[in-house]
């Protein structure tokens, strides 16, 4: 067994427009902007954190050849789910019901693209 330690650091997400995108997850669900550069012209950066998550995404102009609204199941993890859902629901973002299911309760969106979320309550330990 090894001992090296891997964290995920960084998920590229593929969307049409950088700055609709940037809008949506800053000011709808809340992620923090940490960059947003052009380094040339083909290339603009834009990281956002989830607030809490030491995992951010990025989003831009020659970061990645995806097509867009192609990501499916990005999972976080909320201590309260339906707390999470009435949270964003007040921010205005497009938000489902809260699905009960025995390994945990769930919260779906998509962004503007059709990149599938999830926010993951989970099932409380005894």
């Amino acid at each position: 067994m090894s001992n090296i330690q891997m964290k995920i650091e960084l998920i590229s997400v593929p969307v049409t427009d950088i700055d609709r995108a940037k809008t949506f997850y800053t000011e709808l669900i809340g992620f923090h902007a940490d960059h947003d550069h052009r380094v040339n012209e083909h290339l603009r950066f834009v990281q956002l954190t989830p607030p809490g998550s030491a995992c951010s995404i990025c989003l831009g102009e020659g970061i990645t050849n995806m097509q867009p609204g192609t990501m499916e199941s990005i999972t976080m993890v909320v201590s309260d789910a339906q707390a999470a859902r009435e949270e964003l629901l007040k921010r205005g973002a497009p938000v489902s019901e809260v699905d009960v299911q025995p390994w945990g309760n769930f919260v779906y969106f998509s962004d503007p693209d059709g990149n599938k979320w999830a926010l993951q309550e989970l099932p409380k330990r005894g």
